[in-house]
């Protein structure tokens, strides 16, 4: 598989700017990988397709509003930090991306809020985009993350051309986020409201949580044609115990395993036993799937319609068949489904 099998033209008009109106209301295709069909649905249709004692594994990690805007010292030119990780509590390191990144070097400095409550200088150049940065603030550290969090931004993304609403903190989160610590949404459980939540719960389906901080590398370009010489950039990863034994009692009685998007299918393909089951792991993550790939522990997926040569076009390639797949995106183009972030979704059964 190369990189150009993963190429296809997607009209701009498809890229969904903003969510459905409710939750659980977005599209949803539906693709049997046995018999070849596809079915048009709602995403509360969902339920139909599970039965007792099949589990939904979900990525319970929670986004913080890592996109920060300041001002250059002296210039006043105005500069876009997105945070991406925090390298030392103690310090307040920071690795970021900065843009325009050409304005700034090492040992500039950025102020950000009205008052300049909040000072960070520039100390390394990590890659050819990012910067550490060291933000200077003299309050406690809970004092220091509340500021982040006061002065940061929902970070939608980029190709959402437009300011960012109050709706999109709510929206651009899944309502089960509990673990903060992800620069962008697992997006396919965007699309489970509370109230199908509880019916899924009272139809007997079990739910596991698992915590894979997404950050951008799961978005950037794959820019090689031979796509084994592909880097993902690592993130962080945990898959507790008690996931591993819900998720593990469910393969045994022969039941449903449905990974909830490609963060929570990677996850669990990070850690694997030989038997096909799934190991505790706390550690980081720079699993890439793509074609040919046997999949261990998810008989099912959900997932959002991606773009073309993302990583995760290739993993949904890897888990439904090339053909297939290709199958189902003329037809998502066809009936104008809406991709990528706020878009539609996909069951591939």
């Amino acid at each position: 598989m190369k990189l150009s099998n993963f190429n296809f033209n997607l009209p701009t008009e498809l890229l969904a700017e903003f969510p459905a109106e409710n939750r659980d209301e977005a599209r949803l295709m539906v693709i049997d990988r046995k018999t070849k069909t596809i079915e048009h649905k709602l995403f509360k249709d969902v339920l139909d397709y599970f039965d007792e004692g099949d589990v939904m594994v979900l990525n319970n990690t929670k986004v913080f509003p890592a996109r920060l805007y300041g001002n250059k010292e002296k210039t006043g030119a105005r500069i876009e930090v997105f945070l991406l990780r925090e390298l030392n509590a103690e310090q307040r390191l920071w690795d970021v991306l900065v843009d325009p990144a050409r304005k700034i070097r090492i040992g500039n400095k950025l102020y950000f809020g009205d008052d300049d409550s909040l000072v960070a200088e520039v100390i390394d150049n990590t890659t050819s985009r990012g910067r550490t940065l060291r933000f200077l603030y003299d309050g406690s550290y809970e004092e220091f993350r509340a500021k982040l969090t006061e002065l940061g931004e929902t970070p939608i993304p980029k190709y959402i051309n437009r300011e960012v609403t109050p709706e999109d903190a709510e929206r651009y989160q899944t309502i089960y986020a509990k673990e903060e610590g992800a620069v962008a949404a697992p997006t396919a459980g965007l699309h489970f409201s509370k109230h199908l939540l509880k019916r899924l719960e009272i139809k007997g389906i079990d739910f596991a949580e698992v915590t894979l901080h997404v950050g951008l590398g799961t978005f950037n370009p794959v820019e090689v044609e031979d796509l084994s010489k592909h880097k993902m950039d690592s993130e962080e990863l945990i898959i507790t115990q008690k996931a591993c034994d819900i998720v593990n009692s469910a393969k045994t009685a022969k039941k449903r395993v449905c990974a909830v998007g490609t963060t929570t299918m990677r996850a669990m393909e990070s850690s694997v036993s030989s038997q096909h089951t799934l190991n505790p792991y706390v550690g980081w993550t720079n699993k890439f799937i793509f074609p040919p790939y046997d999949f261990s522990v998810a008989d099912c997926m959900i997932t959002n319609f991606h773009t073309p040569k993302s990583t995760l076009l290739m993993m949904i390639s890897a888990f439904m068949g090339h053909d297939l797949m290709r199958a189902a995106y003329d037809e998502a183009i066809k009936e104008k489904y809406r991709f990528y972030t706020y878009g539609d979704a996909m069951l591939i059964l």
